[in-house]
């Protein structure tokens, strides 16, 4: 059901924009080590390696540190740790690149990821590989990146920052997610919200704006 108030539509980017499939990234290394998946799991839990390196806490050369640390593989390289950790980012259909680049005819439009540099490096290798679209900047007016932020979605800040260096009124802005938690801390600030759930994609929810 369209909202005839927004002006302005913010993205997240896993399994909205790109499919993408979580664990298989623990299944990678749990492959690569010998270790059980779940041990991985707990020890990156443990050690909050995501929230680390998402935040910008680790760089990319101190999280492939980290994980030869952690899983005891000195000797791993680069390349093998890269592979691993992009393994869980999969496909980019290419309706969905036409859908924004139609809607950016109407709207201002924004991408809000929790990611890292790695992934990202990886997505846009994926986005012109699909597309030819070169990079995520180019469909949007301003990516926001919670690894170059310091904030991680659900923090209600991030949200706040978005909407403050856009001067964007949060009433007039729709924002789509894949999660839950994040969906119920942008609706705090008064923003429009689309929880996305699969099998349903943007390209459904998002057809009554793309007119």
């Amino acid at each position: 059901m369209k909202n005839d108030k927004i002006k302005n539509i913010i993205f997240d980017l896993g399994d909205v924009i790109l499919n993408i499939d979580v664990p298989v990234a623990s299944l990678s290394f749990s492959k690569l080590s010998g270790r059980e998946q779940q041990e991985i799991l707990d020890l990156f839990k443990e050690k909050d390696l995501f929230r680390q390196f998402e935040t910008g806490t680790l760089d990319e050369d101190g999280f492939r540190n980290y994980i030869r640390e952690l899983l005891v593989f000195p000797d791993w390289t680069d390349e093998m740790i890269d592979t691993a950790w992009n393994s869980l980012l999969l496909d980019l259909p290419p309706e969905r690149v036409e859908l924004l680049k139609n809607l950016r005819k109407n709207y201002r439009l924004f991408l809000l990821s929790n990611t890292s540099s790695i992934h990202i490096t990886q997505v846009n290798k994926i986005l012109e590989a699909a597309t030819g679209v070169k990079k995520l900047d180019d469909l949007f007016d301003k990516v926001y990146l919670s690894y170059e932020m310091g904030l991680m979605k659900p923090d209600p800040d991030i949200y706040q920052q978005v909407l403050d260096e856009q001067g964007l009124n949060a009433e007039e802005t729709l924002f789509l997610d894949d999660n839950a938690d994040n969906i119920a801390s942008a609706s705090t600030l008064g923003i429009a919200t689309i929880h996305v759930r699969k099998p349903t994609t943007i390209l459904e929810y998002l057809e009554d704006y793309a007119v």
